[in-house]
């Protein structure tokens, strides 16, 4: 008996000897300990969590080998190979830090998104409809934005001292030619797109991704809607016009059909006209979009194609005044019609691999009679891009792009049988690696090269972008780039081997996102070389050159709050540019009649829950534009009074599917004027006669009502915003 109960003694004594203590510290890289981190041995419940100084312990009863896990958010897990043979086990494990692309730091140098995915935005999808004085207009909402100019007698986008065509515009990806409409010298345009149609956008005014090209300054991409969320048909009726929409939705596809007319006319027969209208604007558009979703996301594969065609036509017909003459001047008449298709599509494939791409076609028609003189102008555009991107890691990302283009322009005097064109066919690639070095770093380094068949130039531009965050959820972004840009087609048709002109950026910006408030400071510095410079007047340019050079320099600050005001939303900007360039006919450098100064702007939305209703005002205002007076020696050296606009809004729901919309530009009936016309030959006293060039009207007033048919009694138009 004795013997025995010696044998159980041992025995237990040895079970109790085989656990083993497993003990140690868990840091991250930096050696600063990391609390609530999990540590167990693998296929067990034996483990235990570090406490706040990063110390951790515990006992297993397993033996031999062993593998410990250890986990924690933000950090990439570890498998740590234990020897369990009864024996204390101590433990400096180390952590790397993990990437969460949902809290790291992303490029914001030269970029504003508007969009509710990203958290890096200035706007969202909805401020483009609902800002006053936008009147709907995608640009218009987006001049209320740094590093924009209102240049109030064209309409266009114009970035940092760049002119407009020194913006290019994607949608889906794919470049859009002719993105605004067509109109005469001095009458205002905007996009022909509606709002409606995108999900978000994204703004670059500089330093952008060496996916996009041929743009000296700026790149706006637009991303149209996924699918939408119901089946439901609106119904808008304007002051200006109506337009009826019918969206079909399906569980993996979705197809949208609408129809718009618009005509002026009525409108103007009831407000005073500064243009001498013969015969007012009006327009029809149709557009349809198909959406088709297939595969599965969660199991590795799934993909997205979108198509979308969109097709126009307009007319009108203006008298505009000659300076020193006293009759009703020239006669412009233009018919235009316009077509845009696009197919893009995404796949999500394996082992980290993501394709993307598409094919665009535009077509603009230009028929113009210039007094009794017939001129048609046609512009074409088609580009294919296929992108295939792999993540090699959670850190390291590779994109690899490959374009074609191909451009072509013709004009022609119809009653003199006279026609000139080109062709013009480019091929692009680009390249660009982002690596994130932590949550808080990230580097992204690009190239771009490409070649032109008309041009016969071969063209290499590097990009490149990094951004550090620092403790307070504020971040510094640093961008620099070249970036490439042939002459428009009108200077290009009268001499076809014209080369690119270029720009180098330096951008460096400081946001921040903290508490339902954003603030954006940016300072900028742009080197234009090889701009076009001719003799004469632009419409018949001599001695074409490209010895133009220049540089626009500034700072731009953007404030929005949605939480210091209860249900109000505002938001502030201010741009400083300092501008000058030689190019066109000018000898010397001179500040460009498109590049104000100073340029800021207000924006305020308040929802008043009692009334239903949204209202809003924004004030645009700079400092005045410059324009070249030939009764003065020297070149533009004349300044125009500083330009203004307060615009108001109103949007009422009387119930949750109809909308009522009331706005009105300008309600102060300020007379803004942006530059002067000047007669080409002096009078008998030697000097040269003027014409202010103008606002259309002093005030634009716009009433609509917008109605939504579902289901959803509470769906309305905004809702896939």
């Amino acid at each position: 008996m004795k013997t025995y109960l010696l044998i159980l003694t041992l025995l237990t004594a040895s079970l109790a000897s085989a656990q083993t203590l497993i003990s140690g510290k868990v840091a991250d890289q930096k050696g600063g300990p990391v609390p609530g981190v999990n540590i167990y041995i693998k296929g067990t419940y034996d483990g235990t969590s570090s406490d706040a100084a990063g110390n951790f312990s515990f006992s297993t009863d397993e033996s031999g080998k062993q593998l410990l896990n250890v986990q924690a958010l933000g950090f990439k897990p570890q498998e740590i190979s234990v020897e369990c043979i009864g024996q204390p086990v101590n433990l400096q494990v180390s952590l790397a830090e993990s990437i969460n692309l949902l809290t790291a730091v992303t490029i914001t140098a030269g970029a504003m998104e508007a969009s509710d995915e990203k958290k890096s935005v200035v706007l969202k999808p909805i401020d483009i409809v609902t800002t006053s004085g936008a009147m709907g207009d995608i640009t218009a909402a987006l001049l209320t934005l740094p590093g924009t100019s209102t240049v109030g007698n064209d309409g266009r986008l114009f970035v940092r001292g760049g002119d407009a065509s020194e913006t290019v515009i994607y949608i889906d990806g794919m470049q859009v030619g002719n993105a605004f409409g067509s109109t005469a010298s001095n009458v205002p345009t905007r996009t022909r797109f509606s709002p409606n149609l995108f999900k978000g956008s994204f703004f670059s005014t500089g330093g952008y991704s060496a996916e996009y090209g041929q743009a000296l300054s700026s790149a706006l991409a637009l991303n149209t809607l996924d699918l939408p969320l119901r089946n439901q048909g609106d119904v808008s009726v304007m002051s200006l016009g109506g337009g009826y929409t019918q969206t079909l939705v399906g569980k993996q596809n979705a197809l949208t059909a609408s129809g718009n007319y618009y005509n002026l006319a009525p409108y103007q027969s009831l407000v005073k006209q500064n243009f001498d209208w013969e015969k007012s604007p009006s327009s029809w558009d149709t557009e349809i979009s198909l959406r088709q979703k297939w595969g599965n996301a969660t199991e590795g594969k799934s993909g997205f194609l979108k198509a979308y065609f969109h097709t126009e036509g307009s007319n009108m017909a203006i008298w505009q005044k000659i300076p020193g003459d006293n009759g009703r001047g020239d006669r412009v008449e233009l018919n235009n019609r316009y077509s845009y298709g696009n197919l893009s599509f995404k796949h999500l494939g394996n082992k980290g691999w993501f394709y993307y791409g598409g094919l665009a076609f535009s077509h603009n028609r230009d028929a113009l009679k210039l007094n009794l003189d017939p001129i048609l102008q046609i512009t074409q555009l088609v580009h294919s891009k296929a992108v295939a991107v792999k993540d090699f890691s959670p850190q390291f990302s590779l994109k690899n792009g490959l374009e074609w283009y191909v451009k072509s322009y013709s004009e022609a005097l119809v009653d003199e049988s006279l026609k000139r064109n080109y062709t013009d066919q480019q091929v692009n690639h680009f390249i660009e690696a982002t690596y994130y070095f932590s949550n808080r770093l990230i580097m992204v380094a690009g190239l771009r090269t490409g070649h032109s068949s008309l041009a016969k130039e071969t063209w290499v531009t590097p990009r490149f972008s990094v951004a550090y965050k620092l403790n307070n959820q504020g971040q510094f972004s640093f961008a620099a780039g070249k970036f490439k840009q042939l002459p428009e087609e009108k200077m290009r048709i009268h001499q076809t081997d014209l080369k690119n002109a270029a720009a180098t950026h330096y951008i460096l910006n400081y946001f921040i996102v903290n508490n339902n408030r954003t603030f954006r400071a940016e300072s900028f510095y742009k080197i234009y070389d090889n701009l076009v410079t001719y003799k004469g007047p632009a419409t018949d340019p001599q001695n074409l050159a490209q010895n133009g050079s220049g540089f626009a320099r500034g700072i731009d600050f953007f404030y929005r709050d949605r939480k210091t005001v209860k249900n109000t939303d505002f938001w502030i900007t201010y741009s400083f540019v300092d501008s000058k360039r030689s190019y066109a006919n000018f000898d010397a450098k001179v500040q460009p009649s498109f590049a104000p100064k100073h340029n800021g702007s207000v924006v305020i939305k308040h929802f008043v829950s009692a009334l239903k209703s949204q209202v809003g005002t924004s004030w645009s205002w700079n400092s005045g534009y410059t324009y070249h007076n030939p009764n003065l020696p020297g070149e533009m050296q004349g300044k125009t009074k500083a330009y203004s606009d307060m615009s108001i809004s109103w949007s009422y729901l009387p119930r949750p599917n109809i909308i009522l919309h009331a706005a009105c530009s300008n309600v102060l009936g300020r007379s803004n004027v942006f530059g002067y016309r000047y007669a080409s030959q002096p009078d008998e006293a030697g000097a040269f006669a003027s014409l202010p060039v103008g606002q259309g009207a002093r005030r634009f007033a716009f009433i609509g009502l917008f109605i939504t048919l579902s289901k959803d009694k509470n769906a309305n138009q905004l809702n896939n915003l």
